[in-house]
């Protein structure tokens, strides 16, 4: 009989894709998997393609700031924690996974309740709220930034890095090539800002888009309702809003990539070995982690900053330069780190503690 893991996490897709990464893996060692999220967040729409058990919980929010569903919210994940036990009993999983996101807490609270071992992970270099009220109940915490080991219990902290999903390594070339009309004459640049897209990255490419085109071909990842109908048929440059199944071939294809610094986006800029622009989200629109995760990335050697205050075109046109110029450093730094085999890494840490060997 195949071991039980109940997968958790959600909010946004960067609390979900990490799980999505896992489960091909505990589909191959024969782990019967189940997810619980809430009632109707994004994570119970992304895993609609996995045919897996989904239950859904209550879930509240915690907020650093005053807001009248602060004084509602408690009931709401007490409910939570309430729900995921009866469920937690009737599944009787041998482990639990978290990827952080505040529909987590019940399921890894009340999951320590019933003795079940949890390991939970954290994206960003900082721990967020949620996983904060997750960690001293956790068997282990996996981490993606060197300098976060730091902030975690000595005894609890394993550097993993952050899942990829396998099938971005798949990626072919030509097909990317097909996809935007491009040829290889010249090398490719990326653009994204994250699954919503980013205003400011997307004026601050199309500013120095004649320049850019007389070096490089643009593929341009926009986000939702941010194409720019004017540009949609210059010569060299693609625009999508949103791409799915053919995000590996432009990966493939892609020879700089100028990004958000979104914690799993540069994971995958890491696996793929990507050379690349961090623009990082301000700190007044977030909590600063994106800030915090791509000075880890610069000191690190893998990328190269600009703050979106700093932002100019001169500014911007010259660190594309650098990049490429300089390109074959940073693909060397990327080659040698040990945050690249994180599916391996947490899977074994899954097993040990479904085996009753963590302690």
């Amino acid at each position: 009989m195949g071991k039980k893991i109940v997968l958790t996490g959600g909010g946004t897709a960067g609390h979900v894709t990490p799980n999505m990464a896992l489960i091909p893996k505990l589909r191959e060692r024969q782990y019967e998997i189940v997810y619980m999220g809430s009632y109707d967040g994004i994570e119970k729409k992304l895993m609609e393609d996995f045919d897996l058990p989904y239950y859904g919980i209550a879930t509240g929010k915690f907020r650093r700031y005053f807001d009248p569903k602060n004084f509602s919210d408690p009931f709401r994940v007490l409910k939570g924690i309430r729900e995921a036990k009866k469920y937690l009993k009737e599944i009787k999983p041998d482990v639990v996974f978290s990827k952080g996101g505040f529909v987590s807490v019940p399921v890894v609270r009340a999951a320590a309740s019933l003795g079940i071992p949890c390991i939970v992970h954290e994206s960003d270099m900082t721990p967020g709220l949620a996983n904060k009220l997750c960690i001293p109940v956790a068997k282990k915490v996996c981490c993606n930034f060197p300098e976060t080991l730091g902030m975690l219990p000595a005894d609890k902290a394993v550097l993993t890095g952050s899942p990829i999903r396998k099938e971005l390594a798949a990626g072919r070339k030509e097909a990317g090539y097909k996809l935007c009309g491009f040829d290889g004459s010249k090398p490719v640049i990326m653009v994204v800002g994250g699954s919503q897209g980013s205003a400011a990255v997307n004026q601050a490419v199309r500013d120095v888009l004649p320049e850019l085109l007389k070096d490089f071909q643009v593929v341009h990842l926009c986000g939702k309702d941010k194409m720019d109908n004017l540009l949609l048929t210059t010569p060299g440059y693609k625009q999508f809003e949103y791409i799915k199944s053919e995000m590996k071939d432009i990966f493939a294809m892609a020879d700089l990539v100028i990004s958000r610094a979104g914690a799993n986006a540069i994971s995958e800029l890491l696996a793929l070995r990507k050379p690349n622009i961090l623009i990082p989200l301000p700190a007044g629109s977030s909590r600063g982690d994106q800030i915090l995760n791509a000075k880890s990335f610069e000191s690190q050697g893998f990328s190269i900053v600009i703050d979106e205050d700093d932002l100019t075109n001169k500014l911007l046109l010259e660190k594309i330069q650098e990049l490429y110029f300089n390109r074959f450093t940073y693909i060397d730094a990327m080659s040698k780190s040990n945050q690249r085999d994180a599916i391996g890494t947490i899977v074994a840490l899954i097993e040990e503690a479904a085996d009753g060997k963590m302690s």
